[in-house]
């Protein structure tokens, strides 16, 4: 069995540019979420982007050939309760629906098995389907 690995630490700043602008800085790149894409969009390409990451590795580790990918995801927000107003609906995505279209000259059970890797092995993913502590603090500047 291979021993652990130190965790990776990700530390990004955020700067309001406006009220639906925010100036990310990673340390090593730069992005404004609400520039081309708002918050949720930017999530949800997020998903996409690891899947797709996780999916590429998994295939290889598997010695399986992706020819071609298409990923498509698709969720519900309600904004009533982000605009202030009562509602009994969460704030945020009411759950997500994602689509793998692939080519990789492989049967469907190959295919299954490489799925339930990619599922598995994804840590965006597995930050949607798991409760990942968060903490919320605010400071005079």
């Amino acid at each position: 069995m291979t021993p652990p690995s130190e965790p990776t630490t990700y530390e990004l700043t955020g700067e309001r540019l406006s009220p639906r602008r925010t100036r990310i800085d990673t340390g090593d790149a730069e992005f404004v979420v609400g520039k081309d894409v708002n918050p949720v969009e930017y999530f949800l390409g997020a998903v996409l982007g690891c899947l797709n990451s996780t999916a590429t590795m998994v295939a290889r580790d598997m010695e399986l050939s992706i020819e071609e990918m298409e990923l498509q995801i698709e969720g519900d927000v309600d904004y009533a309760s982000y605009r202030g107003e009562p509602s009994d609906a969460r704030s945020g995505l009411q759950g997500l629906e994602v689509t793998i279209a692939v080519e990789a000259g492989a049967d469907e059970e190959a295919l299954e098995s490489w799925l339930e890797a990619v599922e598995d092995r994804c840590p965006v993913t597995d930050n949607v389907e798991n409760e990942t502590p968060l903490a919320v603090a605010v400071e005079s500047i």
